[in-house]
């Protein structure tokens, strides 16, 4: 087998890279009336509540071959929820050899990878303006690792374990590490986007950009629907209920909202 240029080097000591990983998702709604927003808050409260999100976690470390030391979990009044695992390195039942290539990281049923100390945590933000009819549901998730893997490996079943409309994603890598001739490396795989670790059909489904920084190891990538059909944002009916100046109406608003989160700023008509 040929090996990579990170297989062939030999570190001094323990490798000291720090990866980060931020995972920040966007579900939107539309609920013209008070009951409408109870129900959709309520609706997400039980679907992502701390024990399900602490299933995801876990699955994640599953993934990166991490060993759970301890899970924080929290459901919070009068919605939202957090959960916090440490984890330390555990034990490889099987390497793949294709682990050091950019490519999107496998479901947690097929891969165990070496992992040192680390944490991964999540937080949920379901909020909605009264005047406005739209509600949101926003859940941010770090993965961080010390070591030789990266937490990309979890973004696909990340990906998959939300219905997410937008989506922003951020990898860094920090620190150093040294060579056996003292040489620090400040990373220790090629990357140049992202979108390397995102499988095909996840990106077809998708608008996509990059904002990256490549001489301080810094990716950014943003993801927004390409296609929109109302029926997935109204709750409780469908589309057909409405006439069709509500329908225009309410496409116009859903389509404002998803473009200022997606832009990440506000929008003047």
């Amino acid at each position: 087998m040929k090996l990579t240029h990170q297989q062939r080097i030999e570190l001094h000591g323990f490798n000291n890279l720090t990866k980060s990983l931020s995972f920040n998702m966007y579900d939107i709604c539309y609920t013209k009336t008070k009951e409408e927003r109870e129900a959709y808050i309520e609706y997400i409260d039980e679907q992502y509540n701390a024990d399900r999100l602490t299933k995801i976690l876990t699955h994640v470390s599953d993934i990166i071959g991490a060993h759970v030391l301890n899970v924080a979990k929290q459901d919070y009044v009068p919605q939202g929820a957090s959960v916090t695992v440490l984890v330390s390195e555990g034990p490889v039942v099987e390497v793949p050899n294709e682990s050091f290539a950019e490519s999107p990281g496998p479901l947690p049923d097929n891969v165990v990878l070496q992992l040192d100390k680390s944490h991964i945590t999540v937080h949920t933000y379901p909020e909605y303006h009264p005047d406005e009819g739209i509600s949101t549901f926003r859940a941010d998730i770090d993965v961080s690792t010390c070591g030789e893997i990266s937490p990309l490996k979890a973004l696909n079943y990340l990906i998959r374990s939300f219905d997410t409309d937008i989506m922003t994603i951020d990898y860094r890598v920090r620190g150093f590490t040294r060579d056996k001739s003292g040489h620090k490396l400040f990373i220790d795989h090629d990357i140049s986007s992202i979108q390397n670790y995102i499988p095909d059909d996840v990106k077809n489904l998708y608008q996509m950009f990059d904002v990256n920084v490549y001489q301080e190891n810094i990716f950014h990538t943003k993801c927004k629907l390409k296609e929109f059909d109302l029926n997935n944002y109204l709750f409780g009916y469908t589309k057909d209920k409405l006439s069709p100046e509500e329908r225009e109406e309410i496409t116009e608003s859903l389509s404002l909202e998803m473009d200022e989160i997606f832009y990440g700023k506000n929008i003047v008509n």
